[in-house]
C-alpha cells in the first residue's frame, strides 16, 4: 500500500521534494452536466479543491488543473473536459506532463453499482462498467491506481441505465452527495497523510457496516 514515505536525498544529502501527485474527478463538461449524478467526480475535486485553497480553473492537458498542496504533499487537481469516455486521454497527458507515478494517482467517480451515498477505496481493480474508468485504464495500459467509488446506485432502475446516471439530482440526492464528496475529501486527506490502507479501514468498513453487509 501507498503510504507517506521518508523524503528522498539528494547526493549532498538534502531532503528531495516529494514527487507531484495526480487527483483526477471524473464528469462531463457543460452546463448540462451540472448535478447530473455522473459528475459526482468533478463535485469531489470541487470540495477538495475549496478546502485545500486550489482553484481548478488553468486549461492544460485537455483539462481545468490547478497545482497546490495537501497534507504537505504537493498536488495536481484535475476534471477532464474530454466528455467521460475519453477521459484517458487527458489524464495520460497530465501524467505525461507532471511527471506523475500513476500509482500514486487517486481517481474518483460516481459507481452505479454501489449503493447511493457509500463509499469504497481500493488501490487497484478494473473498469467494470464505467466508461471513464475503462477509458483511463486504456489510455495508460494499468489498472493500478487508487480510485474512491462514490455510490449512486438506486434500489432499483426503472428504464435505462444511461438515462439513470446522466439525471439530474434531486435535492435530497444533493444533501447525499454532499455528505459524499466531503467523506471524499476527507479520504484522500487521509491517503496524502498517512496512506491508502488508513483510508480504506476509516471508510470501507464505517460504509460497509452502515450499510447492514460483512467485511470483506
Amino acid at each position: 500500500m501507498l503510504g507517506r514515505e521518508a523524503a528522498p536525498k539528494r547526493a549532498n544529502g538534502q531532503d528531495q521534494a516529494p514527487p507531484m501527485r495526480l487527483i483526477v474527478g471524473l464528469g462531463n463538461p457543460g452546463p448540462e452536466y451540472e448535478w447530473t449524478r455522473h459528475n459526482l467526480g468533478f463535485l469531489a475535486v470541487d470540495a477538495l479543491a475549496e478546502r485545500a485553497g486550489i482553484r481548478v480553473t488553468r486549461p492544460e492537458a485537455k483539462s481545468l488543473a490547478g497545482r497546490g498542496e495537501i497534507a504537505g504533499q504537493p498536488v495536481v487537481l484535475a476534471k477532464p473536459q474530454t466528455m467521460m469516455n475519453l477521459s484517458g486521454v487527458a489524464v495520460r497527458m497530465l501524467l505525461e506532463k507532471y511527471e506523475c507515478d500513476a500509482a500514486a494517482m487517486v481517481v474518483l467517480f460516481d459507481d452505479v453499482d454501489l449503493p447511493q451515498g457509500m463509499l469504497r477505496i481500493r488501490p487497484r481493480g478494473s473498469g467494470g462498467t464505467h466508461n471513464g474508468m475503462r477509458s483511463i485504464i486504456g489510455a495508460i495500459g494499468t489498472d493500478e491506481f487508487i480510485r474512491i467509488r462514490l455510490g449512486i446506485g438506486p434500489e432499483k432502475v426503472w428504464g435505462d441505465l444511461r438515462e439513470y446516471v446522466l439525471g439530474r439530482m434531486d435535492r435530497a440526492e444533493r444533501e447525499i452527495a454532499a455528505t459524499m464528496t466531503a467523506d471524499a475529501a476527507d479520504a484522500v486527506e487521509i491517503i496524502m497523510a498517512d496512506g491508502t490502507e488508513k483510508a480504506m479501514q476509516r471508510f470501507n468498513r464505517r460504509k460497509l457496516q452502515d450499510a447492514g453487509e460483512e467485511n470483506p
